[in-house]
């Protein structure tokens, strides 16, 4: 009895019709090998993005040869497995075409048993260019189909948008911040398997009902037999153990059973508990000798999407374990252009900086890609919800028949491969496809089926509707109940598919708020425009200097550069940071000065929009900003740039997803409101007091009371008109402090200003850092003579601090420690930094 597996990692490539081959790295990309081989310079420096776009016009091939014994001609089955191959791809097994891949999102398993020998074989694959393959399936069409982030100009194909033909990720295409980069290759893990005897091809632990009484569960264990066999299949689970007798007939089956846990530890996400996970082990038994094995690991717990009718419209939340959760957190985009880049420390510092802001919940984003196991096993580990798009971004797409059925295949298989991630919340259907087809929004280009003939209007309804509501729902309901899918993001459901502002905010469904930012709508509007779940909004800015700089040289530092353009792909997006920067900041002296002043731009606006969200629980319950993350070095909406760092908006999110939260509200300059907000489970009671100050440090007034919180909660804690509250003072001179003491300790602090940043005369301050004795050098206390707004740390190592960005009033110093990046299994250590510099606003302006 045998079961054989070789990884096919030994390849070389080369451009169909050049002679010379070249090594390759699998899995991995044509891009990336060819970096490797110095055919190309990096493809992130500079304008570099514009001279490589022929690469994507070529075909390219890859082989590798490997040597088998002569056993391999006696296994009953031999299978070629691709996890990923991106995406039109002819498999050669000797020259005999073996396999065509036409999906970058699904596994590829070829029969090849006859086509192998002993001794020497060559395996080979033509990668066929996306876009050679593409453009006669557009001119048979012959009308474009919306696609409007396709940047297809940069490829030099003008307005031929083909990206909706292909089955392959979004964003290689293209998008409002990112470049284009149509990648090519054996971009998962290529094995050869062999086997004479059974073998389970998947376990899934299908979660039937889950309370803190008991779990009650079905191993639902796919099993491929070469042959007919008898035996027993047993699961056993943390000591636990259930049986079953198992009869096989030859080819693919399923056989369930039954498992019940009493008293089970619950899975939960961050800040309602921990993420419990237990490892299930199935086995096929013959004799007590196991001929088959297949484990996994998942958490017991019971999901929700609640959508009840009330007086609003109707509720959008999560539930779990029977707990409502106002999600907290941020959308998911790759973490690079090419994805085999991404390594597990990559992984792991994202999530790890997920947790450490507080945050419950990542989208992962419809215009990317089905993640890779490493995210999702980190999510489970660390206790993030994870709401899953399908791939499926801004764009309206054919119905034929083939593209249909690839599109099933493409939805069974992930939802298989994903199911037993208790992280997984939700399946949505597409990103804002229903809202760009049916809402005229001019300056996002939407209201797509008002500019198309009834006729091409009603085939690509037919096909949406085909592929939104039939396919993609049918793959979740049978492969994975007991989690719920929403057709599109966002959605308001009563109304789908038709005429409606996408702006306009509703009293059900979820949001994605753009009056900001694309609508060049006022911070405050954030305030007035709530809904019941904010799954999207944004503000763009810079990142840091150092990450700047790995792009561009000094005589490119300026806003309009060829090179800060190439790297800005919003359009208008470095006028606009700079139109909303003339509205509320003071002027920066420099660029370096811009763009130090972008992120504080950046951070006060999602500040103020998350802020408002959580006031406004229990009618919202969801705030999800735009974006976690980049895939690139690039001017953004992300809050951690593409090499990891922590830009002032990741400071900002971790305060405000704090599970007690105040919140200083002076929207209409007549009423100064002091929200308090309580994602605990428990009740709170402390004190709230409030301090006036000017700029000198001076307490000019003092105000204190008992709070009483409830638990799960958002309630006014503190009210004044603000001219009783200043009596007479001039407002661009002094700032406000409320505090929430509980049990003696300052359980959260928040500042607030009567004036506008750009208003607020500041003095330069001389700010004094002292090591704190016995910290070996990783925490510094800092003050300052005069007010120190945004007060800025950068060191030499990557890392991060425990506070950045923030305001510092003379008589308060503050204590902050320095933390290296996340790296193998640690996430953030504490240490001693070297090169400590600290500026603030004064020192950009």
């Amino acid at each position: 009895m045998n079961q054989l597996q070789i990884n096919l990692t030994n390849w070389e490539f080369r451009a169909c019709g050049d002679e010379a081959w070249l090594p390759a790295i699998v899995p991995g990309t044509v891009h990336t090998d060819l970096l490797r081989s110095g055919v190309i310079d990096q493809p992130f420096y500079g304008t570099n993005e514009h001279d490589l776009q022929w690469i994507d016009k070529k075909n390219w091939e890859y082989r590798t040869v490997l040597t088998l014994e002569e056993k391999w001609q006696t296994l009953a089955v031999t299978e070629l497995v691709f996890a990923g191959l991106d995406t039109y791809a002819d498999v050669y097994v000797n020259n005999v075409h073996a396999l065509s891949a036409d999906n970058m999102f699904r596994s590829w398993t070829v029969n090849v048993k006859g086509l192998l020998q002993a001794g020497e074989n060559e395996i080979r694959i033509i990668f066929r260019s996306v876009v050679t393959e593409d453009l006669p399936k557009l001119a048979q069409l012959g009308y474009d189909l919306p696609a409007p982030n396709d940047q297809s100009e940069l490829g030099g194909l003008q307005e031929q948008r083909i990206s909706v033909f292909a089955r392959k990720a979004p964003y290689h295409y293209g998008w409002d911040w990112g470049p284009r980069f149509l990648t090519s290759g054996i971009w998962r893990e290529a094995v050869l398997e062999g086997r004479d005897i059974a073998v389970i091809k998947d376990l899934y632990i299908r979660q039937n009902a889950v309370n803190a009484q008991e779990a009650r569960l079905t191993a639902v264990v796919e099993v491929d037999a070469p042959e007919a066999w008898s035996g027993m299949l047993r699961v056993t689970a943390e000591g636990q153990e259930w049986m079953k007798a198992a009869s096989l007939v030859p080819g693919n089956q399923v056989v369930e059973l039954e498992l019940v846990i009493d008293t089970p530890r619950l899975w939960w996400c961050n800040g309602l508990g921990l993420p419990e996970l237990y490892n299930f082990r199935a086995e096929l038994l013959q004799a007590e000798e196991a001929v088959a094995v297949s484990e996994v690991k998942t958490g017991l717990r019971e999901i929700k999407l609640v959508r009840t009718p009330d007086e609003h419209g109707a509720s959008f939340r999560f539930e779990l374990n029977g707990v409502p959760v106002f999600a907290k957190g941020s959308n998911h985009i790759p973490n690079d252009s090419f994805i085999t880049e991404v390594t597990e420390e990559r992984y792991r510092h994202e999530i790890a900086t997920a947790v450490e802001s507080n945050m419950n919940m990542l989208r992962v984003w419809g215009g990317g890609f089905y993640e890779e196991e490493a995210f999702y096993r980190l999510c489970d580990e660390y206790g993030l919800l994870v709401w899953q798009d399908f791939m499926f971004a801004c764009s309206m797409y054919p119905g034929d028949v083939p593209f249909l059925n690839n599109v099933r295949e493409e939805a069974v298989y992930n939802v298989r491969r994903l199911r037993n991630h208790p992280s997984i919340a939700v399946w949505c259907g597409n990103n804002e496809i229903d809202s760009a087809w049916s809402q005229f929004e001019e300056n996002m280009g939407w209201g797509w089926k008002e500019k198309l003939s009834a006729d091409i209007r009603q085939t690509l309804w037919a096909a949406y509707e085909e592929i939104f509501h039939k396919i993609l729902p049918e793959a979740v309901a049978a492969n994975h109940p007991g989690v719920d899918y929403w057709p599109s993001s966002p959605l308001r459901e009563l109304t789908r598919g038709q005429d409606q502002h996408a702006t306009r905010i509703m009293g059900e469904g979820d949001i994605h708020y753009w009056g900001v930012w694309h609508g060049i709508e006022p911070f405050e509007n954030y305030n007035l425009k709530v809904g019941r779940f904010m799954s999207e909004y944004g503000f763009q800015s810079f990142p840091e200097l150092k990450s700047v700089l790995s792009y561009a040289e000094e005589e490119d530092m300026a806003l309009e550069s060829k090179v800060m353009l190439a790297h800005q792909k919003n359009g208008r997006g470095n006028q606009l940071i700079k139109e909303y920067m003339d509205m509320y900041l003071p002027q920066p002296k420099d660029f370096r000065g811009f763009l130090y002043m972008s992120q504080v731009l950046q951070a006060e606006a999602i500040r103020i929009a998350i802020e408002s969200h959580r006031r406004n629980k229990p009618y919202c319950m969801g705030t999800l900003y735009w974006q976690m993350n980049d895939c690139w070095p690039v001017a953004s909406w992300a809050g951690m740039d593409y090499y990891g760092r922590w830009k002032a908006l990741q400071y900002t999110v971790r305060k405000s997803f704090k599970d007690v939260l105040l919140s200083i509200d002076g929207t209409d300059g007549e009423t100064l409101k002091v929200h308090a907000v309580s994602d605990r489970r428990q009740a709170l009671d402390g004190e709230l007091v409030i301090r006036l100050h000017d700029f000198s440090g001076a307490l000019l007034r003092e105000w204190s009371q008992p709070v009483t919180l409830a638990a799960d909660s958002a309630e006014v804690v503190f009210t004044l008109p603000v001219a009783e509250l200043l009596e007479g003072r001039e407002p661009a001179q002094v700032l406000l402090v409320a505090s929430l003491v509980e049990g003696g300790q300052v359980l959260e602090r928040r500042e607030h200003y009567f004036a506008a940043a750009k208003d607020i005369p500041l003095s330069k301050p001389v700010i004094t850092v002292t090591e704190v004795p016995g910290s070996a050098g990783k925490s510094f206390t800092l003050s300052s003579d005069v007010l120190a707004r945004g007060v800025h740390l950068t060191v030499e190592e990557e890392g991060i601090f425990s506070d950045n960005f923030f305001d510092l009033l003379p008589g308060e110093p503050k204590t902050v420690e320095f933390a290296l990046s996340s790296s193998g299994e640690a996430d953030f250590t504490p240490a001693a930094p070297t090169g400590l510099v600290v500026r603030s606003m004064a020192d950009y302006i």
